[in-house]
């Protein structure tokens, strides 16, 4: 394992992270010793639309996938229309290899909490959900635990700290479906009903939740907030790039000496994190790697100095997604990787459209026949067809996602298939154990 330079080390901007090795701090005694609830009292003197514009000026870009500009998403939403708005936070964490916001709600839940009142009172909801993933059980009771706190200390409920504003909170845990991490699929599962995504428009600014004005926000977008109040928008924008500002919690995993969570500011390069990282595992080399979780686009050991922000990774042609760098090494196959990957998204597809449903069923036994050294010259084609007609007709991002790892593997690595196919790489799966498999 080799030591950070100092340079490196410097790189690190403990924000959402800070209070993570703090004893007890999903206690709210503690959270409040450490600066809680203050960005709160402070919101709760300014109007709502001078949060917002806070909040614009920042520079803030969601935290879930897209980086779409926080502030203006909360603009969309109606004023004076008659209708209840809602706050909902995708707590859904699901894409593999993702593990930023299970820690931030177990260890300090807190912040969440703080963000959600802030954000409600900043677009006038009275009510607002968190929607988490139905395995992430000890992260749920640390939640529930601290919306209970809240109400106790008047943080939440009515006249919340005298201000007139009232606000409940509401933990739903849901039943562990992928899918649930689109939006208006999340929002249909909250209603009760099967979670599918649906047709936009009209988008949930406008009719989301209950078919009233809803803002849904990653977890990590939402804790941002508080420290945005009590720094301001300057301090905020000091940390990251131009277009892409603030700290972002980096989850790395794989062939590195200390996988974990990394804080630093947006425009950090993947040759500094892997150091942060303690390194390559001894005997590694890096061959190719994840920039946002398995559904953006590969990039391989040639893009290592790719700034980690979102115009950064843009440039190269993938997505900085939810910032899950899943490190693989010259030890590791990308053929084997993108099918376990394609195993879970076909699991995972909610079946409505046509494209996702029956294309991910087929590229599945497409890579079951490679890997198991039956595949053919003629397989490639269609994988690359089959991928080509799931990427931009499903009708959510999820067939997407299921396809860029096919055909950023079959831009990179063609020759890895070929080796299966042409019987240079022995066969990894066993042909006849997966007669019936689904």
């Amino acid at each position: 394992m080799t030591q950070p330079r100092r340079e490196v080390l410097e790189k690190l901007t403990p924000v959402l992270t800070k209070r993570w090795l703090s004893p007890d701090a999903w206690k709210i005694d503690v959270y409040e010793r450490l600066d809680g609830y203050a960005a709160l009292k402070k919101a709760l003197d300014v109007h709502p639309d001078d949060l917002i514009q806070l909040v614009k000026d920042s520079g803030l870009r969601g935290r879930g996938g897209a980086g779409f500009p926080t502030g203006l998403k909360w603009g969309f939403i109606p004023q004076g229309d008659g209708k209840p708005h809602y706050l909902v936070v995708n707590a859904d964490e699901g894409e593999p290899g993702t593990c930023k916001d299970l820690p931030l709600m177990t260890y300090d839940p807190h912040s969440l909490v703080e963000g959600i009142i802030i954000a409600s009172y900043a677009i006038r909801a009275n009510r607002a959900f968190i929607y988490i993933r139905g395995e992430a059980v000890h992260a749920a009771r640390r939640l529930r635990a601290a919306v209970k706190q809240a109400y106790a200390k008047g943080y939440l409920g009515t006249n919340i700290l005298g201000s007139g504003f009232d606000l409940d909170l509401v933990v739903h845990s849901g039943a562990g479906a992928y899918i649930c991490g689109e939006e208006t699929a999340l929002l249909d599962s909250l209603e009760g009903f099967r979670g599918q995504p649906r047709l936009r428009p009209p988008f949930p600014a406008i009719a989301g939740l209950y078919a009233s004005p809803t803002v849904v926000n990653n977890v990590g977008t939402i804790a941002s907030v508080p420290y945005i109040v009590l720094g301001g928008a300057d301090w905020w924008k000091s940390m990251g790039t131009e277009k892409s500002t603030g700290p972002m919690i980096y989850s790395l995993s794989g062939r590195i000496a200390n996988p974990g969570q990394y804080e630093c500011g947006l425009g950090i390069t993947l040759r500094e994190l892997i150091e942060l990282a303690g390194g390559m595992k001894p005997g590694h080399n890096l061959k190719f790697w994840t920039p946002g979780g398995s559904s953006t686009p590969l990039l391989t050991a040639e893009h290592i100095d790719t700034p980690m922000d979102f115009e950064g990774v843009a440039a190269q042609g993938s997505l900085l997604g939810t910032t899950a760098m899943q490190i693989f090494s010259d030890q590791d196959c990308p053929v084997y990787a993108t099918w376990r990957w394609l195993e879970f998204y076909h699991h995972e597809s909610c079946g409505k459209c046509t494209p996702c449903r029956e294309g991910n069923y087929w590229m599945v036994r497409t890579y079951r026949r490679i890997l198991s050294g039956e595949g053919t010259h003629a397989d490639l084609d269609t994988l690359l067809d089959t991928a080509n007609n799931i990427f931009g007709r499903s009708f959510c991002g999820l067939g997407d996602g299921a396809a860029t790892p096919v055909m950023s593997t079959l831009n990179f690595f063609r020759q890895d298939y070929l080796d299966y196919i042409e019987g240079r790489t022995a066969p990894r799966l066993n042909a006849k154990a997966l007669v019936g498999a689904h």
